[in-house]
């Protein structure tokens, strides 16, 4: 197997720790292990992260952009969901 045939990574960061990760880029690697080894050596060369996840490019599957109205358009009846639905009773703090 040559690099060309190495499958996509998918690399996520996670900087510190309570933080979510984020897309940090992509790679090529011919396995998991490689690719979370490369991910450590190409995105947190300067501390950046605590944590590391690594998805093979093809098991990710997205809402596309241009279905963006029609998709997420049934939430958009349930203010319920959002938080500013609800009021904050006086003397509540770190809500």
């Amino acid at each position: 197997m040559t690099g060309t045939d190495w499958p996509l990574w998918e690399v996520f960061v996670r900087s510190r720790r309570g933080l979510s990760h984020t897309h940090a880029g992509s790679l090529h690697a011919p396995d998991a292990h490689m690719a979370l080894r490369n991910a450590r050596d190409l995105f947190t060369r300067r501390s950046e992260g605590v944590s590391l996840w690594v998805v093979p490019a093809g098991e990710i599957t997205a809402s596309s952009p241009d279905e963006k109205d029609p998709f997420f358009e049934p939430a958009g009846d349930k203010p319920y969901r959002h938080p500013t639905f609800y009021e904050v009773p006086e003397g509540v703090q770190n809500l």
